[in-house]
C-alpha cells in the first residue's frame, strides 16, 4: 500500500454516478481501495445506467438525485440550479453524518453535490478527469481540490493548476486482468478482423457509414470479417446490411466480454470516449477514431488527436469521413501490416500501468497528508 501503513484504515467516499465513462472507472478504483482494507461508499445520481453497473458492487451506496449543470439563463436552467442546490444540501447532511477521510470525484454533474459538500466540510478532495478537455465539474473544483489526477498528459494545458498527476484511465477490473503483458506479441490471424463500435451516443451515423464502407471494400476484393457493436436500436439493421453484402460478421447490441473482442481485433473503428481510448491502448489495438461531433466542448476530438500524437491511432472528423474515404482507408490499412505493427508498438509504449492502483495511491496519500497535518498540529 503506497503512502499508508497496513494498519491504517480509511473511510473513502467516491462520487462516480451519471454516465458509464465515470461509473466504471470509479468502481474499478473503489474495488482497489476496498481490497486494501478501506471502507468505501459510492455516491450515485440516480441515472438509468447505475443500477446495472452496481450489480457487481457489494459496498455501501448513497444516491442523491442530480442533473446537469445549467449553462444558460432559462426556466429550465433555473429549475436545474434549484435541484442542484437541494442536492448539495442533501450531500452535506449525509456527509456530516458519515464524515470521510477523503472524497474522490470522477467528474460529471453527479460529482458536484458531493464535491461541494466536501469543500464546505473541509474533507480532502481528489478529482479525476478522464478526457483531455476537462468538464465543467472538474473545472469548477480543480483550483480548490487537494489533488487532481488526469487520464491524458494534455489535460495539463487546460487546467489552471500547478500540479496534476497523470494516472491514466482506470479500467474495469475484468479488462485490467486480461490486458497483455509487457513483452507479449499478438499472433497473426486470418482473415483480417475489424472491430466497429458505434458508442452509446451518436451510433447510427457511424453504423451506417461503416456498413456501407465495409461492403464497398469487400466488393473491391478485401477479405475481412467484422465484429460490430451497434447498440440495440441498430442491431437488426446492421446485421442485415452485412448479410446482404456477403460480409462475414458478428453483430452485437452490447457485449459483456470486451477483452475477447479487443484480443482478436486487427483494427478498430470507433468513437473517442475516454474509456474507449484507454482500452484501445491497454489492448494495443490500432484504431481509426471518429469523434462524436456533438460531444460537450468537442472533448472527443481532443481525445482523438491526443491518441494520434501518441502514434496509436488515426483520427478523422465525421464530416470528413465519407463512405468512399473509409473504404479506401480500410483497404489501405489491410495492405500495410508494418503500419499496424508500429501503431501496436506505440500503444504498448504509451499505455499506462494500472491506473486504478495509481489513483487509489493518490487518494491514500492525500488522506494521509491531511491526517498527518492534523496530528502535527495537535
Amino acid at each position: 500500500m503506497s503512502g499508508m501503513s497496513s494498519r491504517d484504515h480509511l473511510n473513502i467516499h467516491l462520487a462516480c454516478g451519471g454516465t458509464g465513462g465515470h461509473i466504471f472507472p470509479g468502481l474499478a478504483t473503489a474495488d482497489v481501495l476496498r481490497e486494501r482494507g478501506h471502507e468505501v461508499t459510492i455516491w450515485m445520481a440516480g441515472s438509468d445506467l447505475e443500477g446495472e453497473a452496481l450489480k457487481s458492487w457489494a459496498g455501501r451506496v448513497v444516491t442523491v438525485p442530480a442533473e446537469g449543470l445549467p449553462s444558460s439563463l432559462s426556466p429550465k436552467a433555473v429549475r436545474s440550479a434549484w435541484r442542484l442546490l437541494r442536492a448539495v444540501r442533501a450531500c452535506r447532511r449525509r456527509m456530516e453524518s458519515d464524515r470521510p477521510d477523503a472524497l474522490l470525484a470522477m467528474g460529471a454533474y453527479a460529482s458536484v453535490g458531493p464535491a461541494w459538500a466536501a469543500r464546505r466540510l473541509g474533507v480532502p478532495l481528489v478529482l479525476h478527469e478522464s478526457n483531455v478537455v476537462p468538464g465543467r465539474a472538474i473545472g469548477l473544483f480543480s483550483r480548490r481540490a487537494d489533488a487532481v489526477a488526469a487520464a491524458f498528459e494534455e489535460t495539463r494545458f487546460h487546467l489552471r493548476r500547478r500540479e496534476i498527476v497523470v494516472t491514466g484511465m482506470p479500467l474495469r477490473r475484468d479488462l485490467s486482468r486480461r490486458r497483455p503483458g509487457a513483452g507479449e506479441r499478438r499472433r497473426p490471424r486470418a482473415p483480417f478482423t475489424l472491430l466497429v463500435m458505434g458508442g452509446s451516443r451518436g451510433a447510427r451515423s457511424l453504423n451506417e457509414r461503416m456498413t456501407a464502407a465495409v461492403a464497398a471494400a469487400v466488393r473491391d476484393g478485401a477479405r475481412l470479417c467484422v465484429r460490430h457493436l451497434s447498440g440495440a436500436a441498430d442491431e437488426a439493421r446492421v446485421r442485415e446490411a452485412y448479410a446482404r453484402a456477403g460480409v462475414e460478421h458478428r453483430v452485437y447490441a452490447f457485449h459483456h466480454d470486451m477483452a475477447s473482442l479487443y484480443e482478436e481485433a486487427d483494427l478498430a473503428v470507433c468513437r473517442a470516449g475516454a474509456s474507449t481510448c484507454a482500452e484501445l491502448l491497454a489492448f494495443r489495438v490500432p484504431a481509426l477514431l471518429v469523434p462524436y461531433p456533438h460531444a460537450t466542448r468537442n472533448h472527443q476530438l481532443a481525445n482523438a488527436r491526443a491518441m494520434e500524437r501518441l502514434g496509436a491511432a488515426h483520427a478523422v472528423e465525421e464530416a470528413h469521413g465519407a463512405v468512399d474515404w473509409l473504404a479506401e482507408y480500410l483497404a489501405g490499412m489491410m495492405c500495410a501490416p508494418e503500419r499496424l505493427d508500429r501503431m501496436r508498438r506505440a500503444a504498448a509504449h504509451q499505455a499506462p500501468g494500472d491506473a486504478a492502483m495509481a489513483l487509489a495511491d493518490l487518494v491514500e496519500r492525500t488522506a494521509a497528508a491531511r491526517r498527518n497535518g492534523k496530528a502535527a498540529a495537535a
